[in-house]
């Protein structure tokens, strides 16, 4: 995903609006754009506070800047920066996280990142994809260059076997039939919930935009029961999908990164078991819920 983000970026930066703005991570993955474009591509080095900061001041003169670093470090460390030079004055950008949640789990808790997406959904009218698949990030990055908010493009070294590059409402990819148990799965984790539920009697629907949640198609599909699996945070969306049915009754089960710290160096395979997001520990959790 990521060679498909610098890829698309250079493409982009024929648009003089765009600025790239680098904290040193993938600094030399854009060095050919950077030769290209000395002035549009801007690393503030291992200052991700202060690449906000210019960000926002680009952002004040009608640029618009697409700022890319780990996830924890671009968001988490870079949390107020976010919520002032951005979100307070009122102006645009366009984040994209790599190593989001544990894809970058060998290198310690440092570059561990599942609340990313639960801190932005703290801030009021950011849009948030999370592809599955490489080839769904180009026409997102395209889509959201192209706007005026900000929004906040996650990647990840985890992704399903096909892509689904299409607008981000809930789209069906399992059809169980009316009344069946719904499970929704959030970008890389729908293969994994597909595998989980091959012999079940549920309906899986599949979306890369969290925010804003397509609360119209989850009232359209939604039964009684409601499976939410999320590659980040556990529980990010509950609020989103509780509103949504809040006039109807419902059970959901809200599946994602544990907020436990581990404590443990691993893979990213490992810790996608340890928190149950593989095929397994999923389908142990969904039997366990509508059973």
């Amino acid at each position: 995903m990521r060679d498909a983000f610098v890829t698309s970026t250079e493409e982009v930066l024929a648009d003089p609006r765009t600025t790239v703005v680098l904290a040193d991570i993938s600094a030399d993955a854009f060095e050919p754009a950077a030769a290209r474009y000395p002035d549009r591509v801007v690393n503030v080095g291992i200052r991700e506070q202060l690449m906000i900061g210019v960000a926002g001041g680009l952002a004040l003169t009608g640029q618009r800047p697409i700022v890319h670093s780990y996830a924890p470090f671009l968001v988490e460390r870079a949390y107020e920066q976010i919520k002032l030079d951005l979100d307070h004055q009122g102006v645009g950008a366009v984040l994209v996280g790599i190593g989001g949640s544990y894809d970058r789990a060998a290198a310690g808790r440092t570059h561990l990142g599942p609340a990313d997406v639960a801190l932005i959904d703290t801030l009021h009218g950011w849009t948030v994809h999370v592809p599955g698949h490489p080839d769904e990030v180009r026409p997102l990055l395209r889509d959201v260059v192209c706007g005026q908010d900000s929004a906040y493009l996650r990647l990840s070294l985890r992704t399903n076997s096909q892509a689904y590059p299409e607008a981000g409402d809930l789209r069906v990819v399992r059809d169980a039939g009316p009344g069946a148990p719904l499970l929704v799965a959030v970008g890389p984790v729908l293969d994994p919930a597909l595998a989980a539920t091959a012999d079940r009697a549920v309906t899986v629907a599949y979306t890369h935009r969290p925010r804003p949640f397509d609360t119209a198609g989850l009232r359209a599909l939604a039964g009684t029961e409601v499976i939410l699996v999320e590659p980040y945070l556990a529980g990010t969306s509950t609020r989103v999908v509780s509103e949504a049915l809040a006039d109807r009754p419902h059970r959901l089960l809200a599946l994602g990164v544990g907020r436990e710290d581990l404590r443990r160096y691993g893979s990213a395979e490992d810790h996608e078991r340890w928190h149950g997001l593989d095929a397994a520990g999923l389908r142990r959790s969904v039997d366990t819920f509508l059973t």
